[in-house]
């Protein structure tokens, strides 16, 4: 079964730390859909350490719900677990954390390996580290990009109708223009311009 995220982007009130403030620290701005409505593992992977077949080192994995979270998003989210016992991974992670994200950082994987087998067929992505995929080389031999992919530069090439794509991830593969995930960030940045890097956040789980 697939995976897929959940969430909000909460602001947190300028003046909730002056003494005579008495509403809620931290509000709902807006939901994570259709902001991002995507089931990219990388991303899942590269910020909160779910599905992390490429061995990313996680932005914010396994922080659970904020013990400050909106009544919205903790009604959400207890109402999530306890209609689906698949639910996991909640976590959380600050504007002023993806802000100054070095986008450069590689995941422990060497590379991946795209295969799109043709017309109308989906893309398989494989994890590359010192070896090509067995059963990527039975069905289309060795890359043309070398024996071992230890040396190997980015390349594309076809066999047999298929297209195959070989190349190092970063975050910015991850996150980047055309993932989704910039609309959110820039919801984000927008928001920070009112509340501060600090004062926005988003809010996940997973099923």
């Amino acid at each position: 079964m697939g995976t897929d995220i959940y969430g909000y982007i909460e602001a947190r009130h300028p003046r909730a730390d002056e003494d005579w403030y008495d509403g809620d620290v931290w509000a709902v701005s807006m939901p994570l859909y259709p902001l991002y409505d995507g089931r990219d593992y990388e991303s899942f992977g590269c910020l909160f350490g779910v599905r992390n077949r490429l061995g990313w080192t996680p932005v914010a994995a396994g922080r659970g719900l904020p013990v400050d979270a909106s009544e919205s998003v903790r009604t959400d989210y207890e109402d999530c677990v306890r209609i689906d016992a698949a639910i996991h991974s909640c976590a959380w992670v600050s504007w002023a954390e993806l802000r100054d994200l070095d986008m450069t950082v590689r995941p422990a994987a060497r590379g991946v390996l795209d295969v799109h087998s043709g017309p109308g067929s989906s893309i398989s992505r494989y994890r590359v580290d010192d070896q090509w995929p067995e059963n990527v080389v039975e069905e289309y031999g060795i890359p043309p990009l070398g024996a071992s992919p230890v040396e190997a530069p980015k390349g594309s090439w076809e066999v047999s109708g298929a297209t195959l794509e070989y190349g190092p991830v970063t975050r910015l593969d991850a996150l980047g223009p055309g993932t989704g995930w910039e609309h959110v960030f820039g919801v984000m940045q927008a928001l920070a311009l009112r509340f501060g890097p600090g004062g926005v956040r988003l809010v996940v789980w997973f099923d």
